[in-house]
């Protein structure tokens, strides 16, 4: 039996929502999104986890492409992937219709 083949959207579909299956996750895209970019040490301060957890986090979203990451030493600053949240928002619309 042949393995069933998922259109592209599909496939990103289900990687932005693997990422923001964790309210972690969540709450570091609802304080980015309120802002252009954010620095690492400045969301540990605002978030109740430890900044080990924080960087799997990030690393989670910044592999789904939700988040860019750009290091200033000895700080890295994180913000929205525009393009990536836009498509995102459109696949979650257009599934939920």
């Amino acid at each position: 039996m042949a393995k069933e083949k998922y259109s592209d959207n599909q496939e990103l579909l289900s990687k932005f929502a693997n990422a923001l299956g964790n309210p972690v996750r969540v709450s570091i895209l609802k304080l980015l999104a309120k802002q252009s970019c954010c620095y690492h040490g400045d969301m540990a301060e605002e978030l109740p986890i430890a900044n080990s957890t924080l960087s799997q986090h990030l690393k989670v979203l910044k592999e789904a492409g939700l988040i860019q990451g750009e290091i200033v030493p000895p700080k890295t600053k994180y913000c929205i992937n525009r393009e990536n949240w836009n498509l995102a928002k459109g696949l979650f619309m257009g599934f939920f219709d």
